[in-house]
């Protein structure tokens, strides 16, 4: 492997997530780990985020991270997780986001090998929806209750291009069924150029999301053998053309288990230090899937895997050192690793998610186009009533997106903790849509004494004031789609 030099405001993939800084980092981890009055002076730098501000507090570094996550000792481990949770609350609250995935074509070019959609997989049928039948989907997911999708599909120049998407796109914010609309459409397509990410841009993007699935060079070739995809650069700085593109919010995200995941959690973050070097803003959201089982994909093949209390370990440590960033955790995970991710800093999930072409107009949840196996597969309803049993505020909020407080409005929002005056409102009066038109007696039952509970924190007395005006609006049917 060629050597570059380390360079964070590099526009150079090799460069700002340079192999040998990741390997200088983890052997520089490894000698930290066990000095536990240097592993608490990294906690005591991130404790600062326990109080956002406007001179708001350094962030960890990758290797300062690196070297949390090397430290086996109890006492530490137990001290990020309590830290972590701390953090969330003071950026986010204990309001969780929710969204749906809706996959639009699984027609794919690329020879990715741990995923069922790679082109030579012959088992699964190939479907891409017609504009009828998105209208269709739209329909029952806002039946459902959804706001916010986030749309995904394969990588194939013929059956996706990209006037494709934007007309998917166009179709979805067009559809006003009942009292349902979808205010964001987050969009996962493959690395484009500069020109495409211009045009999602004036389509209404909300984000861009893109995994980069391995930050390891070597490897990524290897799981990326043929395709457009097997390009590593391309991909890797694909987020540098989407915000040269105009677009303001994106998405980064890792597949655990197809890597080390010491490595991977140091590309990570070298990622986000990079995003936030160079545009003075960093990811808007991070997702941490794992690889599961599909159709053609065994993950015993990939000898990487982690386990639950290392996952959750990762999830708390991202949260002490981008601590402004949206995480999301997706229905690849059981109901029991959520609860606990939600707990270390994930702020937004999937809920009712069909991850088949399609599929949500269908009563049984159709597997043979799935892009991974579905380990929570709790109704929207049901998500919603356990969110509200654990003391988290359900939220199908796209309010920044639609005032414009994206991108470094957005962070700068965050970071000082004003976000906190729009978001709770905000949560507490899209609940209120959402227990009106869709909610079973026994979620309403608990979203009503929700709502008594959460306005009375609600620290501005006039917002407080007219949050509540508006929520009796909502319930009386005589107002609807409020927002600070």
């Amino acid at each position: 492997m060629a050597e570059y030099p380390y360079d964070p405001k590099s526009l150079c993939a090799d460069e700002f997530i340079n192999h040998q800084e990741i390997l200088d980092t983890l052997e520089y981890a490894d000698a930290r780990k066990d000095d536990l009055d240097y592993c608490r002076s990294i906690l005591a730098k991130a404790r600062a985020h326990v109080s956002p501000g406007k001179d708001h507090a350094a962030v960890l570094s990758h290797r300062e991270a690196s070297v949390l996550l090397a430290c086996d000792d109890p006492a530490i481990n137990q001290e990020i997780r309590q830290l972590a949770r701390q953090i969330k609350l003071a950026y986010y609250g204990n309001r969780i986001v929710l969204f749906a995935p809706l996959y639009l074509s699984n027609y794919c070019v690329n020879g990715c090998l741990y995923c069922p959609y790679h082109a030579k997989n012959k088992q699964i049928p190939r479907r891409k929806l017609t504009q009828d039948e998105v209208r269709a989907e739209v329909m029952a997911l806002q039946d459902m209750g959804h706001k916010r999708l986030a749309i995904e599909a394969g990588e194939h120049p013929k059956e996706n291009p990209i006037e494709y998407i934007l007309e998917c796109m166009r179709t979805i914010y067009s559809v006003k069924h009942r009292n349902g609309a979808i205010r964001r459409v987050n969009v996962n397509i493959a690395a484009t150029t500069v020109d495409e990410y211009r045009m999602l841009k004036e389509a209404e993007i909300g984000t861009y999301i893109l995994f980069q699935e391995t930050y390891h060079k070597e490897n990524y070739l290897r799981l990326h053998p043929t395709g457009p995809k097997h390009d590593y650069n391309w991909h890797t700085e694909a987020m540098d053309r989407a915000m040269e593109g105009g677009i303001d919010d994106v998405g980064l995200g890792v597949l655990f288990g197809l890597d080390s995941y010491r490595y991977e959690f140091a590309g990570l973050i070298m990622h986000a230090e990079h995003l936030e070097a160079v545009h003075g803003v960093g990811p808007h959201t991070i997702s941490v899937p794992r690889v599961k089982r599909a159709s053609d994909i065994d993950p015993s093949q990939f000898d990487n895997g982690i386990s639950d209390d290392i996952f959750e370990k990762i999830i708390a440590l991202i949260r002490l050192t981008v601590p402004y960033t949206g995480m999301i955790i997706s229905t690849r995970e059981g109901e029991q690793v959520r609860a606990r991710a939600l707990q270390y800093g994930v702020s937004q999930i999937s809920g009712g998610s069909r991850t088949s072409v399609g599929g949500y107009v269908d009563r049984e949840r159709p597997h043979d186009t799935e892009q991974f196996d579905v380990s929570d597969q709790r109704s929207l309803d049901e998500v919603v009533n356990w969110l509200m049993r654990n003391d988290h505020i359900p939220s199908f909020c796209t309010a920044c997106y639609r005032a414009g407080r994206t991108g470094d409005r957005f962070m700068d929002f965050c970071k000082s903790g004003q976000i906190l005056n729009y978001c709770h409102p905000n949560a507490l009066m899209t609940l209120s849509e959402y227990l009106v038109d869709y909610a079973s007696a026994d979620t309403r039952r608990l979203g009503v004494a929700m709502l008594k509970r959460e306005l009375g924190k609600v620290p501005d007395p006039k917002v407080r004031q007219r949050c509540q005006e508006n929520i009796e609006a909502i319930f009386a049917g005589t107002g609807n789609d409020f927002r600070f």
